[in-house]
């Protein structure tokens, strides 16, 4: 038995072990356990600062779950778009292969929990149904395989799978959904990367939401992944008193750059069941972003996106940086919030040179425009002021 196999077997779990950890009392336990169940290995369990503590939060039941009403069982409407067993098939060219119902972590927010954990809702039994599935669909290029954790097969399971996609030769590029490098980085072995270099492009998608899990542990295993040539990316959420927090997202996101992990989306949480205590407002994470861009490098800006509810898939969403644009000019806001514009390529005015000037007048905090007169009149333009 690995390392790895080992600390899951050693988890918090059961009842007894959430009543005497974490001072719940018994009947609320038992209403969780059957609600969504726990699962906090030993190493995400030596993350916890204090009761409450952002990790806490992410991994230790609450009975607020359990007054969640308004939530949705299946909020990204997976289980209608997936025309067989283990398959989502949201988007044209790849498709969501579920290979497993079983985390190194049980999150609380998770979007999928109606599934996780159950092997009778992700069964290695349908797996064929799926290869076939894929094999028919000559248009997929990309899977994603997921659950679950792919990275809670062992190395020979996982090889099978990633081996029969290779056969498929449409499939060109295969991504594994994991969070273990995050929750449980012993999983990361010499054995698994040299196994996952022979069956490459392999790219991760991985799953940190706060500094703190970025760790000696985890550092190693994302550099091993990077070094075996899997590029890493990572899935954050944007959650109430985790990380809903500029500064604390730039020192995440800044953190991950340096073990080589690129911020690659910032997810508004889903509206999941058990889960509506995490979520924030939409404008809350505008201004998140809205503080990050201008203020560190891109590379450590995600993409911020709703994954739409009812399966619409993800949508991208930008603070207001464009604050006027017609057929002659664009007009936009910086992160210092000062006005500049562009001038649109227009076959009338671009036979005649137009001098546009910029006037920055910090007195009151806002920038003014000063405009020729053969530009069209704006009567005003309103620029909220942003405090950083």
């Amino acid at each position: 038995m690995e390392l790895w196999q080992q600390m899951i077997r050693d988890s918090v779990h059961s009842v007894d072990q959430l009543v005497k950890k974490f001072g719940l009392k018994k009947e609320v336990a038992e209403q969780l356990d059957e609600f969504f169940q726990a699962r906090i290995n030993p190493y995400y369990l030596s993350l916890i600062r204090y009761p409450g503590d952002p990790i806490w939060m992410q991994s230790v039941p609450d009975k607020i779950e359990l007054e969640d009403m308004d939530g949705l069982e299946d909020p990204l409407n997976e289980d209608m778009m997936s025309p067989v067993p283990n398959i989502t098939h949201r988007y044209p060219d790849r498709c969501l292969f579920l290979v497993t119902s079983q985390c190194g972590m049980y999150c609380r927010f998770c979007t999928r929990k109606r599934k996780v954990g159950d092997s009778g809702k992700i069964s290695m039994k349908e797996l064929e149904s799926a290869f076939n599935y894929i094999e028919q669909h000559t248009e997929i290029r990309d899977v994603i395989l997921s659950g679950g954790d792919p990275l809670m097969l062992t190395d020979v399971m996982l090889e099978k799978i990633l081996s029969r996609l290779r056969e498929i030769k449409h499939v060109e590029i295969i991504r594994l959904g994991t969070k273990m490098p995050c929750v449980l980085p012993q999983r990361i072995t010499p054995n698994l990367v040299d196994m996952l270099k022979k069956y490459h492009p392999i790219y991760i998608n991985t799953h940190f939401n706060h500094p703190w899990e970025i760790t000696p542990e985890s550092t190693k295993a994302c550099t091993m992944l990077a070094d075996a040539g899997c590029p890493v990316q990572n899935q954050a959420v944007l959650m109430k008193g985790v990380n809903d927090n500029a500064e604390i997202l730039k020192e995440l996101f800044q953190k991950l750059l340096k073990i080589r992990v690129k911020p690659y989306y910032l997810f508004m949480a889903d509206e999941t069941k058990g889960a509506s205590h995490f979520r924030t407002s939409v404008e809350k994470g505008l201004e998140v972003i809205d503080k990050l861009r201008g203020h560190t490098s891109g590379l450590a800006i995600p993409h911020f996106v709703i994954d739409a509810p009812g399966g619409g898939g993800k949508i991208p969403l930008l603070p207001k940086y464009v604050l006027h644009q017609d057929d002659e000019r664009i007009i936009m806001r910086n992160y210092k919030n000062d006005i500049y514009v562009y001038r649109n390529v227009n076959d009338e005015l671009s036979k005649s040179k137009v001098e546009i000037e910029v006037v920055n007048n910090k007195k009151n905090g806002h920038s003014k425009i000063k405009e020729p007169k053969n530009l069209k009149n704006i009567q005003k333009i309103e620029v909220e002021e942003i405090t950083n």
